[in-house]
């Protein structure tokens, strides 16, 4: 979890700025602290240099930008993080272990490697299968209690039970308990992944870790299943489904909206909610 509101701050820059050119200075400024001295709480609270986060960001980003935007060309992907051409492709070599290129031909097929079961392949359904299941729904904004944490979706669950626990006088029989996701689990490594967990809460509440997430258009797929195939199940719509769905995946992030738990069995029903223009 990112204890340090600070810090959390920043990664909020970070994010909603990632095609902008930024400094740490940039990032420093915004929080009103010194350049060493934020660098220095930055790398205690999340174990990497500010540099090294934003660059590692943008090559995560770029990667989902060309994951879902087959039609777009590798020099325009790349230019929009600001980087040339040549550098561009260096640098995502350098960090995915694959040319652009050959990222992008490895992608958007029937399965993938599952970053959470050694040895098993994510299997996805066909196109029409997913389009059956997701409706395009106009969502209204969400108020809630909020915390960000960074690391292993593995952790999930408990993270809930502390989370619920920790916020159980404002829980109601209305109450929705919500993942806002930044990342792609497929590309960016398992102990490094940005999410948010969220409850919503009444509109007069007064906290500090209070916020509000956006509603809007979503592509909204209603899961019903295991939480061990969740994953799966996610990759598919990114992979298959939203290329060839003639939608594009909004700048606001991904959603993951609990209606059902059932922890003794393991399964949940939950609405996996993309943000679509």
């Amino acid at each position: 979890m990112v204890t340090n509101e600070l810090v959390s701050k920043a990664i909020e820059y970070i994010v909603e700025n990632l095609n902008e050119e930024i400094s740490i200075e940039d990032v420093a400024d915004y929080c009103h602290l010194s350049k060493f001295y934020f660098c220095r709480v930055f790398k205690a609270e999340t174990g990497e240099g500010v540099y090294a986060f934003i660059k590692r960001l943008k090559m995560e980003q770029s990667a989902i930008e060309m994951k879902l935007g087959k039609n777009k060309s590798i020099t325009d992907i790349g230019m929009d993080y600001g980087y040339s051409p040549s550098n561009y492709s260096s640098a995502f070599k350098k960090h995915h272990h694959l040319s652009p290129a050959q990222f992008r031909k490895a992608v958007n097929s029937s399965c993938a490697p599952h970053p959470y079961v050694v040895d098993q392949l994510a299997r996805f359904q066909s196109y029409e299968a997913y389009n059956q299941k997701i409706k395009i729904c106009e969502l209204e904004d969400f108020r809630v209690i909020y915390e960000r944490y960074l690391g292993n979706y593995l952790d999930l669950g408990e993270q809930w039970l502390i989370f619920t626990a920790k916020h159980q006088a404002y829980l109601r029989t209305d109450t929705l308990l919500i993942e806002r996701f930044y990342d792609d689990p497929s590309i960016t490594k398992v102990g490094q992944c940005l999410y948010d967990l969220c409850m919503t809460v009444d509109g007069n509440l007064q906290l500090e870790n209070i916020t509000t997430i956006e509603g809007g258009k979503f592509a909204v797929y209603r899961f019903d299943g295991l939480i061990k195939d969740i994953y799966e199940s996610l990759q598919g719509i990114f992979n298959i489904w939203l290329p060839n769905s003639g939608y594009e995946m909004d700048e606001r992030y991904g959603l993951d909206i609990y209606r059902k738990i059932d922890r003794e069995n393991s399964q949940v029903i939950m609405d996996l909610c993309i943000p679509v223009k």
